[in-house]
């Protein structure tokens, strides 16, 4: 048994152009006249129904300092920044492409931006930020995917990250069986976070271990994989993230786990258009496929939201 590594750098870096093909639950609701709006009890942005759901997990006021990771284009920092002009935002990430975006976006507020690799941030830097948000952007983090060969030689990285597997395991609790896919680097990332003690951390991804059984919709039911899914996109692959072994590695760091689906952050308004998108067999208009897109990623969607108050900090 051995593993390869999916990466995503080489895209990010040099490929991407564009994430009008991708179509992320921010950038869906980001115009004001979409369709997935209308499928909400409350017809907002992304941003702004993630900022008033941790508004009441935890005490967003005090915090002055705020890091997104891979931030697309930017939409969700400057709902943040509107809702709360105080907050001093700082934007990471590894496209000059989004980075650009990002910058165009927040043009006027209080934004710093580096274009960099999370994983060469310092944890000294990491430990001035009282809050860190990675949406939508687990899936990129490099993954171990199963062969039934060793490790090739001739891959370095696999060969050491996969050496870490034994590693997470007997500090954190966490057991992979064998043909397992494995979120390395979304591991990687969240012990990086706990490390430096950040106060509140927020994630979100596509998740292998969601499910959703409704009878009244069973076109839309699909049940937990448990392990990892390639998610294939133009120029690159991502993966569904193992939700439970991110959950244990916070809860061994001593943080609050708030953990569950999209639907926690975004109610669903189940009005005539949405049950109707939701009960046809196959989609009547452009505009229908786009909603029952949209409502299939609110029930894959996790979240995990950790909250901690080190000394000092929050």
């Amino acid at each position: 048994m051995g593993y390869t590594l999916n990466t995503t750098d080489d895209y990010h870096l040099h490929g991407l152009t564009s994430l009008g093909w991708e179509l992320t639950v921010c950038n869906a609701l980001f115009p004001p006249d979409s369709p997935c709006r209308g499928a909400l009890l409350r017809g907002a942005s992304f941003g702004e129904h993630l900022f008033r759901f941790l508004e009441e997990k935890i005490p967003l006021k005090p915090c002055k300092t705020v890091l997104e990771i891979g931030g697309g284009m930017g939409h969700l920092m400057k709902d943040f920044l509107t809702l709360a002009p105080h907050l001093q935002a700082t934007m990471a990430d590894i496209s000059p492409y989004l980075l650009q975006r990002q910058k165009d976006s927040l043009a006027g507020f209080s934004a710093a931006f580096l274009e960099t690799d999370f994983f060469k941030i310092p944890l000294t830097d990491l430990r001035s930020f009282d809050l860190v948000i990675l949406n939508e952007v687990l899936g990129d983090f490099p993954t171990l995917t199963a062969t039934s060969e060793p490790s090739p030689p001739d891959d370095p990285d696999a060969v050491r990250l996969a050496a870490r597997i034994p590693d997470f395991e007997a500090a954190y609790g966490l057991r992979f069986d064998p043909g397992e896919n494995i979120n390395i680097g979304a591991l990687e990332a969240l012990e990086r976070l706990c490390r430096a003690g950040v106060p509140y951390i927020y994630l979100s991804e596509h998740s292998c271990e969601s499910s959703h059984d409704d009878p009244a919709f069973p076109r839309m039911n699909f049940s937990p994989s448990g392990n990892p899914e390639k998610i294939p996109l133009k120029g690159h692959a991502e993966y569904t993230v193992k939700f439970s072994a991110l959950e244990k590695m916070a809860r061994a760091f001593g943080y609050k786990v708030f953990r569950g689906p999209y639907t926690d952050i975004l109610p669903i308004s189940f009005n005539d258009r949405v049950t109707a998108a939701l009960r046809t067999p196959s989609p009547l208009s452009d505009r229908q496929e786009i909603l029952r897109h949209f409502l299939y990623d609110l029930y894959k969607y996790e979240y995990l939201l950790l909250a901690s108050a080190p000394a000092g900090k929050g």
